[in-house]
Parts: structure tokens; sequence; C-alpha cells
């Protein structure tokens, strides 16, 4: 069956890579996976937030990269999308995990090159490793290096590339990073591909579809294929 996969949690209701919207996922028992984004504050703490600057989902400016973890947490999470989710902060990584802890797949990104955030990947790896969790998660990326490193440093762990447009050689390039899955922009991805890449033993990850249409017909094209969506609902009728 096809698997829903929460963007961001659930990003259609609530702001994106926020602990609401990872609880209102979460209280879904139809949602089995989430994606979320993962950067390091300077003082190197994973956290959520999908930009590399701060303006659009947060009252703060500049880079991710050059506020601590304390200043990060006291930024405005929430406002941006809604006042009444005034408050809201950046999570760290850390407090995700032990929130979806045994409940769901997490599908960690890393918005990262490994020259911008030396280390992402040892830190991720350390705070699975802290907590078990390594056989709940995916660590994605569209730096194809840094899933490589992953790979370097853990072989248990399923590991993806992140592809947005439609390279040759794509098999080829999944096992030269030794990953397990591809995600790609789901304008891109064609129901060949999609077979293809399953019946060779790799996850699907079909990204981001918010219209019913879209959604219904990628999941047709093979059951294995995961939908990640800001609306859920709009795929659970389908389930």
């Amino acid at each position: 069956m096809n698997i829903c996969m929460a963007h961001r949690g659930w990003s259609g209701k609530a702001p994106e890579n926020t602990m609401t919207a990872i609880r209102l996922a979460l209280a879904e028992p139809a949602i089995q996976a989430m994606e979320i984004d993962v950067q390091l504050s300077s003082d190197g703490v994973p956290v959520l937030i999908h930009d590399f600057t701060l303006g659009r989902t947060t009252n703060g400016k500049g880079l991710v990269k050059d506020h601590t973890l304390q200043e990060l947490r006291g930024l405005d999470a929430g406002s941006w999308l809604d006042e009444k989710f005034a408050g809201e902060r950046i999570p760290t990584l850390e407090e995700v995990l032990l929130a979806v802890k045994g409940r769901c797949t997490l599908n960690i990104e890393l918005k990262a090159t490994s020259d911008m955030y030396p280390g992402i990947a040892e830190k991720v790896l350390e705070l699975l490793e802290k907590h078990d969790m390594k056989q709940e998660v995916y660590i994605t990326s569209f730096d194809h290096d840094l899933i490589r490193q992953v790979r370097q440093l853990d072989t248990d762990v399923q590991t993806g590339l992140i592809v947005s447009g439609r390279p040759v050689l794509m098999m080829e390039q999944l096992e030269e990073a030794g990953a397990n899955i591809l995600s790609m922009g789901y304008p891109y991805l064609t129901r060949e591909l999609t077979i293809e890449a399953i019946n060779r033993g790799y996850k699907v990850v079909a990204w981001t579809l918010d219209d019913p249409e879209h959604i219904r017909t990628v999941m047709s094209w093979h059951p294995d294929v995961q939908i990640c969506t800001n609306h859920p609902d709009r795929m659970l009728e389908f389930v």
C-alpha cells in the first residue's frame, strides 16, 4: 500500500518543521512517514528549518548557520503562517526524534553540503545511535557526496538521493552513493522509472504532491511508491 509521507510535518495545517506540524501528523494513524529538514546552529546542534535564511519562516534575519541554538530558539517560527501559531519555536532534531520514536518513519533531509555544515552527518548519526532509531529513519539530501559520506560512516541506516530533474544514469548514481532510496520531484518521475527503481530494490519517494489528481496518478504507478505531500488528507481519501 502507498505510504503517505507528511512534508515538513502536516505543513498544510501548521507551520512547517514545527512541533505542532509534527504532532498533527503523528495524530493521524494513516500517516506512516514524515519528512523534515535539518541544518546546524552555529554551535553545532541539528535543528529543523528548510531555508538557509531565517526571513521566510521566522521573525529572524540572516543565515541559520550564523545563529546559536539559543538565538534560534528565541525566534517566532509560527506567526508567518497565522497569528494563532505565535510563539512556535524552531525544534531541535532530538526533540523530534523523542516525539516520533516508534510511531512513524522519519525522512531526515540534510539541508546542507558537507562544506556548509562540516560534521552534520556525524551529529545526526550520533543522535540516531543515542536514541536507537537507525532503523526508523531515512537520511536524504540533494548533496550526493554527503549521502556517500553518511554511507561510509554507517552501513545500516537507509539513505536516499534527492533529485529535481531527470538525470541520466540514475540507477548508477544511486549505486555509486550507496543509497537505497530515490526521492524525486514528481514532475520528473515517470511510471517506467518508478517501476525500474522498485524492481531493483530501491524505495521511491515522490515529492511534493498536493493536487488530488496528481496524487492518484502517481499512486497508480506502483503500490510501493511513497507520496510526500503538504496535505495528507488529500491522499488519505484514496487510501
